[in-house]
């Protein structure tokens, strides 16, 4: 017998097949309810992620998205080896791309960011349950730094470029800083001075870099936190001839830099979805829902009468599989849309507190997505449900709880902006929970 529930903000028709359960009773069930709506995570972990997200982007049906990293500098030795007599000549800092070369958004248009000098301390928040005692999400593991957390910075930018981006073929960026600020810690490291000689003395007097898209932006970048500053100088050699040397400055506390990530979602069905305003129902959004990595938005589903269907004794799940189509399809989704998917379980409150397992096993749950096609076929995620209605079945860790469809949690989540739009019909998403099930007399 195969069960086929929809997502729908109102009953919708189940399909049997009972052509091969003669020997069997069945039971024909009217109508099942899968309710969704879409929510705004809080508490995203953005710290230590080894990629500094910079840039902004826009997607017309949800709106716009940006991104700046945040990182203390220090020197990886203190050793005053710059040559007698050499004269200071520039300082600049170097960005390369991450590992996988990310990118969000248009690439086609002339693209700038600013350098600042961070004015306020960078560092790490621990949250609490507070006097009700709230869950802390299953994503948080101990001091964070924040998405939605932004360190003063000075508003007087210490330089910015503009490029044309070419993500395939880019090895670096320069940018070239105060000549100001490049003299003083030239100065500081020729004289010895005790700013110089410990990363604790140097960042109570430069607190750190935070890397701003400009205004006009419309493309984020991932670059690896593998940045240089360098100073650079210039001395005669004992061959009399000019030389080149540079002193490097780097991130020394890679798990202190930071992305902060905000949104605008005015002029959108998602306007009002925010930290104040979590859930939004489908209902209201036409059957729009949508899940994106960086701002911690995730689709929200509950099954309100699967419950009551599962825990009958005389009904044995064979086969359970959860299947997402996404709205993206084709060969250019993969790059901007999330590889895989997990389900986080939240509690009562909205707070995620565990998410679906592989099935007997402890790791989480990974769907990977399928693409589609040109001609109309969806890409797809699926997931083997069949672990979670067996405890549903038979215990009640999963009462009062739902599921939330959210990118895979970690630095690849935190790092990018990647965007699954649920593909609708009807003005519902096209979301199936397909059951295939045993019903004895």
């Amino acid at each position: 017998m195969l069960l086929l529930i929809t997502a729908c903000d109102k009953d919708m028709s189940v399909m049997l097949d009972n052509s091969a359960t003669s020997n069997v009773g069945v039971t024909m069930i009217d109508s099942f309810t899968v309710k969704t709506s879409t929510i705004q995570l809080d508490n995203l972990p953005t710290q230590a992620t080894g990629t500094l997200l910079v840039g902004k982007s826009n997607i017309q049906q949800v709106g716009s998205m940006e991104s700046s990293a945040f990182f203390r500098i220090g020197f990886s030795d203190f050793t005053n080896d710059i040559p007698q007599g050499a004269t200071f000549d520039s300082l600049n800092l170097v960005l390369k791309p991450n590992a996988s070369r990310y990118y969000f958004g248009d690439t086609t248009v002339t693209q700038k960011i600013n350098v600042h000098q961070v004015t306020e301390t960078i560092e790490t928040t621990s949250l609490s349950g507070g006097i009700n005692n709230i869950a802390t999400p299953i994503y948080v593991s101990g001091a964070s730094i924040f998405s939605k957390q932004k360190f003063t910075y000075d508003s007087t930018p210490l330089g910015s470029v503009s490029f044309l981006p070419r993500i395939a073929s880019m090895d670096s960026l320069s940018i070239k800083l105060s000549p100001t600020l490049g003299q003083d810690f030239f100065d500081l490291v020729i004289n010895n001075d005790m700013r110089a000689r410990s990363n604790e003395n140097f960042q109570d007097y430069f607190k750190g870099l935070a890397i701003v898209p400009d205004t006009d932006n419309s493309l984020a970048i991932g670059f690896s936190d593998t940045v240089r500053v360098n100073i650079n100088y210039s001395y005669t050699g004992a061959d009399g001839f000019k030389k080149n040397g540079a002193k490097t400055l780097s991130i020394v506390q890679k798990d202190l830099q930071h992305n902060y990530i905000h949104y605008d979602r005015s002029e959108t069905v998602f306007e009002t979805l925010s930290l104040t305003n979590k859930e939004i129902a489908t209902s209201a959004t036409g059957g729009l829902t949508y899940l994106q990595a960086g701002t911690g938005v995730v689709a929200k589903m509950t099954f309100p009468s699967l419950q009551d269907f599962v825990r009958d004794d005389n009904i044995s799940i064979n086969k359970a599989e959860l299947v997402i189509e996404s709205a993206s399809s084709g060969s250019n989704a993969a790059q901007s849309i999330p590889g895989s998917l997990m389900l986080f379980v939240a509690n009562y409150d909205g707070i995620p507190t565990s998410y679906v397992r592989v099935p007997y096993a402890t790791a989480a749950q990974q769907a990977n997505f399928v693409p589609g096609n040109q001609t109309g076929r969806n890409g797809t995620y699926t997931f083997n449900m069949i672990e979670y209605l067996k405890i549903l079945k038979s215990s009640d860790t999963y009462d009062q709880t739902s599921l939330y469809l959210s990118p895979l949690v970690g630095p690849a989540t935190f790092s990018t902006l990647s965007t699954a739009l649920i593909a609708t019909e009807n003005g519902a998403p096209k979301i199936k929970l397909n059951i295939l099930y045993t019903k004895f007399k």
